[in-house]
């Protein structure tokens, strides 16, 4: 039997669980309402998933890949982690039945057709924690594919209604050398 792309994906992410979660997560989670609910959207391996209810969130893990999702839980049973498998890049894409949160969390992934319809998961006093590959990272390795790049702020139109607490578009070193972009924003009608 041939191996699925994305089953190659999971073996490779299992593998990943121990690099620690991002730092620019790490930063901005301080502006999470404490012990909300958070959305971890395209989890992967789950290492924000895991970080978040560690720190006392509830925290709902979506991805495609049921096996990442299936792994979170076994080994995290008594973590305030829910998961979900959803595909992510279908036309039918609602997420509607999930409610709103006081957070999204998006890391490593980038799909540009429903990248405006992010804020609408987040309450009136959400935030969006955003980061990903940037242009320029074809220098390290993958992702290479302009598809899967953002170009230069880029991650500041798509926020451009909301309000921005931080933005970076830079080359970082950890957990291994890659251009990216983050973003952490909350609604204009917000108070954090």
């Amino acid at each position: 039997m041939c191996a699925r792309p994305w089953d190659l994906i999971t073996v490779k992410s299992h593998q990943e669980l121990s690099v620690p979660a991002s730092d620019w997560v790490q930063t901005h989670a301080s502006k999470i309402k404490a012990g909300g609910r958070v959305l971890d959207y395209a989890c992967g391996s789950g290492r924000h998933a895991v970080w978040l209810a560690k720190q006392g969130f509830q925290v709902m893990a979506i991805d495609r890949d049921l096996a990442s999702l299936q792994q979170i839980k076994s080994q995290h049973p008594d973590l305030a982690i829910q998961t979900e498998a959803i595909d992510l890049e279908t036309d039918a894409w609602s997420l509607s039945h999930l409610g709103q949160f006081d957070a999204v969390i998006v890391t490593n992934y980038l799909y540009r057709p429903f990248l405006q319809k992010l804020p609408n998961l987040l309450n009136s006093q959400g935030v969006l924690i955003y980061e990903t590959f940037a242009i320029g990272n074809e220098a390290f390795g993958k992702p290479s594919n302009p598809d899967f790049l953002l170009t230069p702020n880029e991650l500041l139109g798509f926020a451009s209604n909301m309000r921005i607490l931080a933005y970076e578009d830079l080359t970082v070193t950890q957990p291994k050398p890659a251009c990216v972009q983050r973003v952490c924003a909350v609604p204009l009608q917000s108070k954090t």
